[in-house]
């Protein structure tokens, strides 16, 4: 390194040419004289006053003793904090500052756990500055502060935005449709969470006499449960509005009730149409309009725009209440002779298309409308059905078929 004309302005010793070698590789000084020329220090005035580390000389980190959420800026934010040393070593690296001159630096830290609420962190840097090799030790003590956050905070206090109930029309909803909507419910609070938002959170469910109900704390969560409800199962929903409060700005805070209104038959009943000489219909669906076949001839139907899905009917029973019966005879494309259940005599019941000609036994039911055969609850197993199978004679066809 060769000499330049420039000299130390505090001890006035000559400083070292630092300027980049040009194409002959040769350096060029800097000149004090000359009008914004770089004065520079020499190395023993420089590394006089050098300060390799930045650091301050306590950190307080205020974390939640319910969620581990860590409070940073003007927030709380979901680390999941189990361990607080991740999160004292996060907060330290956030913390210090490395002078802008040291290249290659390099650092490791070493907590110590002094109490429950005290860390010391020892922190060991190297880097090289000035072509010479630097480091330094620094001792940070992390105090940590359990508090509560704002969420778990509106949780404790049963804070909720939104009410979800989950009804039935002339019917009490099933185990699967009220279990159904409460893992609605959690996946919709988890996708919600997975993207940031701290404010999702049930605060309450419950099952009544009439169904469910579900508090939660976004009329957002409210709208897409019960939404998510009447995808799957069908039926309505309707919402209203009520005036709580008024938040500090003086605007008016609402309250929504989402009413899920589910329909009156499900996927396997059998009903009884009103007006309507075509013999019971096994229920398919409920979704938009019913759709079922019918038990006298295995046609399909469905229900007017007007009946929606709820037709005018009785129930006769479910596909779990049917019977196992002796097949007498095969009479004709039309007629199947079957005993009776309950007096053991030979009857004579309509023929739906989905009877296997060649069974020897055939589940019926028995009802106010006669006697009618069913479809196998499932023909590949031959398990029994329960409220929430239900085979589908037409799933393996074509619409066309």
């Amino acid at each position: 390194m060769t000499e330049s004309r420039a000299f130390c302005p505090r001890c006035g010793d000559p400083v070292p040419d630092r300027s980049a070698s040009d194409a002959d590789g040769e350096g060029t000084a800097a000149d004090p004289l000359r009008p914004g020329a770089d004065v520079e220090l020499c190395d023993a005035c420089y590394f006089e006053g050098f300060d390799f580390i930045d650091a301050p000389d306590r950190i307080d980190v205020r974390v939640c003793a319910q969620c581990g959420a860590v409070h940073r800026g003007n927030r709380w934010v979901d680390v999941g904090a189990q361990d607080y040393t991740d999160i004292a070593i996060e907060e330290v690296s956030e913390a210090l500052a490395v002078h802008v001159d040291v290249d290659d630096v390099a650092w490791q830290v070493e907590p110590e756990q002094i109490d429950e609420n005290t860390i010391r962190m020892y922190c060991y840097f190297t880097g090289v500055v000035r072509e010479t090799p630097v480091e330094e030790q620094v001792m940070i003590p992390v105090k940590i502060a359990r508090q509560t956050c704002s969420r778990c905070g509106r949780i404790a206090g049963d804070y909720y935005a939104s009410i979800v109930q989950i009804r039935a029309e002339d019917r009490t909803p099933t185990t699967e449709e009220m279990d159904r909507a409460k893992e609605i419910a959690n996946q919709v609070v988890a996708d919600m969470e997975a993207t940031g938002d701290r404010n999702a959170f049930i605060t309450e469910i419950g099952e009544v006499d009439e169904g469910l109900n579900m508090k939660v704390s976004t009329n957002k969560i409210g709208k897409k449960i019960s939404n998510k409800m009447v995808e799957e199962f069908g039926g309505t929903v309707n919402d209203a509005e009520t005036l709580v409060t008024e938040d500090e700005d003086g605007n008016e805070v609402y309250r929504v009730t989402f009413a899920v209104r589910l329909p009156p038959y499900i996927p396997g009943d059998v009903i009884d149409l009103a007006d309507d000489d075509g013999g019971p219909v096994i229920v398919r669906s409920a979704h938009g309009n019913l759709k079922g076949v019918r038990a006298t001839t295995g046609e399909r139907y469905e229900a007017s725009y007007e009946e929606g899905n709820s037709p005018d009917a009785r129930k006769l029973g479910r596909l779990a209440d049917a019977e196992e019966t002796t097949v007498v005879t095969v009479e004709d494309e039309n007629a199947v002779q079957v005993l009776d259940p309950e007096t053991y005599q030979a009857e004579t019941v309509s023929r739906p298309d989905y009877f296997d000609s060649d069974a020897q036994t055939a589940p019926v039911l028995k009802s106010r409308a006669g006697l009618h055969i069913l479809p196998d609850p499932d023909p590949d197993t031959g398990d029994d059905a329960d409220e929430t199978d239900y085979y589908d004679p037409y799933e393996h066809r074509d619409d066309d078929d």
